[in-house]
């Protein structure tokens, strides 16, 4: 039993750790900023929205793909006037998914991207460089199209969570632009951010705003900047890319899940805080002596022992010798079950062929054991040399 002054901390704890967890449960969560862009992340800058939209706003169906874009291009089972539609916040794409892509591309497909930057390969496939204000986050930009179809729309602002990136090169030959940030006392063509490079019969089609298409600028009056974007797509299929996002979930042990799931985690948490309590109280209880038990003495080893003193004593080798190929000869039969009735040419094959030991060292024992027998009288030698014949024949 607690004495009064340990029962009175244990309350106190326990009312501590119950205040934490009603506060916990109570408390509103503060909004996730961390960009995610994954079809099921409802946070402010995750794609559910869009995704959920996207086959009405482009009449087209949509498949999501979850394998790498070089597994998913090179298995060759995607259809002919698709689009690959990426968007994240970066994109770093390697050597042998660029190439997938290009081939995509130039076979009459379209490349979606929209991202703050694309990776050195794609960039230097397609001649493009990109350059972001990394020292502004909240950085206030309106993006406006050079199609005259597009009139310009002075109420199309993007203020928070945005990064701003532009095209600071691309290739004349193979380039178009297509749409540019608004800078008072600038040229449009200044601050390039959506633009379409022609690869093939196909084309890639680079944004570099991809919070346009995130839950909350599509659900605050910027969807019609999004829905232009995606007029400039033509297709009867959409492959939408979930592979590479910055909101994708990886579990790689069982403590992060658990740690990932809030009510795990509190669980977690509650256990081991009860095992610290637990601990602490018993500490202080002390142990009762354990009493030292002898062990038993192994009496077959004793046991061999005298009669092994025996035998030295009465210098019968003979019987020595008779037990000892008696108890070889029996481990050849549970063994590898033979006959040793007769130790013949025969046996001999077989035995080296079991054992796996030479022609040579099985004949060499099998005659001893023969010679022995044979024998009605046997000294120490005879002894020591069947059982280092033995020894050797088995290790």
């Amino acid at each position: 039993m607690l004495d009064k002054r340990s029962r009175n901390i244990v309350i106190a704890l326990g009312v501590v750790i119950l205040g934490i967890l009603i506060t916990e449960v109570v408390r509103p969560r503060p909004l996730d900023w961390r960009p995610n862009y994954t079809i099921s992340g409802k946070v402010p800058l995750g794609c559910y929205v869009l995704f959920e939209e996207l086959e009405n706003l482009l009449d087209a169906p949509v498949e999501e793909v979850t394998k790498d874009p070089y597994e998913f291009l090179t298995e060759g089972t995607y259809k002919q006037n698709s689009t690959y539609m990426l968007i994240n916040n970066w994109y770093y794409l390697d050597e042998s998914q660029v190439e997938a892509l290009y081939q995509y591309v130039s076979e009459g497909n379209t490349v979606f991207l929209s991202a703050h930057q694309f990776g050195n390969f794609l960039s230097d496939t397609l001649k493009t460089e990109v350059q972001t204000n990394y020292d502004l986050l909240e950085e206030r930009v309106s993006p406006q199209f050079l199609n005259p179809v597009f009139s310009k729309d002075t109420a199309i602002v993007y203020e928070k969570a945005v990064r701003k990136s532009y095209f600071t090169k691309l290739d004349t030959l193979h380039a178009k632009a297509l749409g540019y940030f608004e800078l008072e006392g600038k040229e449009p063509l200044s601050e390039l951010n959506f633009i379409s490079v022609s690869v093939g019969k196909g084309q890639f089609l680079m944004h570099t705003l991809p919070e346009a298409f995130s839950n909350y600028y599509l659900l605050n009056h910027n969807e019609s900047y999004a829905a232009r974007l995606l007029s400039y797509v033509d297709t009867e299929q959409v492959y939408w890319d979930s592979y590479v996002k910055s909101g994708k979930k990886v579990v790689t042990s069982p403590l992060r899940f658990i740690l990932q799931e809030p009510a795990l985690k509190w669980a977690f948490y509650t256990a081991l805080v009860g095992l610290l309590v637990f601990l602490l109280f018993t500490a202080k209880r002390e142990q009762r002596i354990i009493k030292v038990i002898k062990p038993l003495e192994n009496s077959s080893v004793e046991f061999t022992k005298t009669i092994g003193h025996l035998y030295l004593q009465h210098k019968d080798y003979t019987d020595i010798i008779a037990k000892k190929i008696n108890y070889f000869l029996d481990g050849i039969r549970t063994q590898y079950f033979l006959d040793t009735q007769k130790l013949d040419e025969e046996f001999v094959r077989k035995l080296a062929m079991k054992s796996g030991k030479s022609l040579e060292k099985s004949k060499t024992l099998i005659e001893l054991i023969r010679r022995l027998k044979e024998k009605t009288w046997h000294s120490e030698n005879d002894l020591m040399l069947l059982d280092k014949t033995i020894d050797e024949f088995k290790y």
